[in-house]
């Protein structure tokens, strides 16, 4: 198997993952504090994989461009978390299903929004100058926004005792990602390590997810009466990103490849690093975890139909002129 066929077949991976853990957590149910346990360094491993694969020392490229760069931004960090509120609304008076759902819908992917950019025919140069920017532009903002979209709870939720774990398991490696960027670069032949790291994200993400479903399996059964509110909400999302990309594209005079990774950038989300962080939540607040599972897999489903619509319905290639 090629690491593109593995990428192909993520979803299954992670379907399948899912599977197997509510399995093996209702068959030893007593080993939940284990499991979670176990979330945290694979969590790390996962974000290092991950991390090496976006060139963080890149990030002075991604402003060459500057009519992708300022879509791009302004669609994931002013117009999107801008629906994101308007669409939480909507939802139940659930704290905990909020904080989860604006946690993840909150901050743009960071590793298969480029997988499936180039899966979709889009512009994969742009999709990796661009990523690095937006993962230091999402940390740096996401405080911020779940400070105004809770109303001043945020504090309260993420108590700084409670988050330094997850600050921690997110921050090491990218610095430690960073640190490898600059090994990498000083020889050639040191981008076969990164290319084995590369194999790392998709099997990493899919034992995190099924380490998740079998630490709290009391909690997906609980939780499975909300499975309905948080498809609706997050196919509107995907939705919501197919509709901001053309809207973006047509304004700022895009190639059709470059909307294609708009579409992509929009509707991808960044799940596993905002994981740690709901995991981090005080008892009682299990679901915001769950919901945040559940998102990424209806995202991945939908994924299937972007690689479809988007370079053949969305942005489709035009023809030679007559």
């Amino acid at each position: 198997m090629t690491r593109a066929t593995l990428e192909r077949r993520q979803v299954w991976c992670y379907l399948g993952a899912v599977l197997g853990g509510l399995i093996v957590g209702t068959l030893a149910p007593g080993a939940g504090h284990a499991f979670e346990a176990m979330v945290w360094p694979v969590i790390g491993l996962l974000l290092y994989a991950t991390f090496t694969q976006v060139p963080l020392t890149t990030i002075a490229a991604a402003f060459k461009d500057t009519r992708f760069l300022t879509a791009a931004l302004i669609g994931n960090f002013v117009i999107l978390p801008l629906l994101v509120w308007a669409l939480v609304q909507f939802l139940p008076q659930d704290q905990a299903i909020r904080t989860g759902l604006l946690l993840v819908l909150l901050v743009p992917c960071t590793d298969w929004f480029i997988t499936f950019s180039q899966l979709g025919k889009g512009d994969t140069a742009r999709a990796t100058a661009v990523t690095p920017l937006n993962l230091v532009v999402q940390l740096l903002l996401l405080p911020l926004y779940l400070w105004v979209m809770t109303g001043g709870q945020f504090s309260a939720v993420f108590a700084p005792r409670d988050i330094w774990p997850a600050l921690v398991v997110v921050v090491a490696p990218l610095i430690a990602a960073g640190l490898s960027e600059l090994w990498f670069r000083a020889d050639p032949g040191r981008e076969r390590a990164r290319d084995l790291l590369g194999w790392g994200p998709v099997p990493l993400l899919a034992l995190v997810i099924g380490l998740v479903a079998a630490a709290h399996v009391g909690a997906v059964r609980d939780a499975l009466g909300l499975l309905p509110v948080v498809i609706i909400a997050a196919l509107a999302f995907l939705a919501a990103g197919l509709a901001l990309a053309k809207i973006m594209s047509v304004i700022f005079g895009l190639p059709a490849t470059q909307g294609r990774t708009l579409a992509f950038s929009f509707g991808t989300r960044n799940s596993f690093v905002v994981l740690p962080f709901a995991l981090s939540l005080p008892a009682g607040w299990e679901i915001a975890s769950i919901v945040i599972v559940m998102q990424s897999l209806v995202e991945l489903l939908g994924m299937v139909f972007y690689l479809w619509f988007v370079p053949h319905a969305l942005f489709p290639a035009r023809g030679p002129r007559t």
